[in-house]
């Protein structure tokens, strides 16, 4: 009820078009880990959106609301990493959302903290999150944004041992820059404009 009278205040109506979805672990454990980028990305945009993510449908925490313009479904897999895909594809089902507007916002490895990239599609790059969902989804057309958390601070170093390590608290600034930024690559893509996105926030 309380998302249908937004929508209307907001001047939108009809069905939600778009999928945002931020990709983490479920916990308080996991909360300030690098893997879960995506979950502190979202956590944002709901706050930006005077909303929260607390209705839990298609094994994800979700809110449906209005972003630049358009009715979105906000959502954050309660899955775990590796079975995301099972969230997304549920709600795309349901919602008859299309590859092209599912937005998927995670980490990423080989960016340094603060940096983003933006991508109209492709291969899941080792990215356990994003192979989940191309294998439930069947396609990898789908628009990504990724959130840099920083290499391995030496080759040896075990990958799930850092991408679960916590960020220290002199990358937050840093993190929140990419966040921020995240969120205006969002808006642009949401208003037709991935290749502006991408020129602006790309590096």
């Amino acid at each position: 009820m309380f998302a249908n009278w937004k929508n209307r205040l907001h001047g939108v109506s009809g069905p939600v078009e778009y999928l945002i979805v931020g990709l983490g672990n479920p916990g308080a454990k996991y909360e300030m880990t690098r893997h879960n980028a995506g979950f502190l990305f979202l956590d944002k945009l709901v706050e930006d959106c005077g909303t929260s993510v607390n209705r839990l449908k298609y094994h994800a925490l979700c809110a449906d609301t209005v972003v630049s313009g358009k009715r979105v479904l906000l959502m954050k897999p309660q899955t775990y990493m590796n079975a995301s895909g099972e969230a997304v594809a549920q709600a795309a089902r349901f919602y008859k959302i299309p590859p092209e507007r599912i937005l998927v916002v995670f980490d990423d490895i080989s960016l340094d903290i603060g940096r983003i990239r933006i991508r109209r599609s492709g291969s899941h790059g080792g990215h356990n999150g994003i192979k989940s969902i191309i294998a439930c989804v069947g396609s990898d057309k789908f628009p990504r944004v990724k959130i840099g958390v920083g290499k391995k601070p030496h080759p040896d170093y075990d990958l799930a041992d850092w991408v679960l390590s916590n960020f220290r608290k002199e990358e937050l600034e840093g993190l929140k820059d990419a966040v921020e930024h995240s969120i205006g690559a969002t808006k642009l893509i949401l208003d037709g404009q991935i290749d502006e996105a991408m020129n602006r926030y790309n590096s």
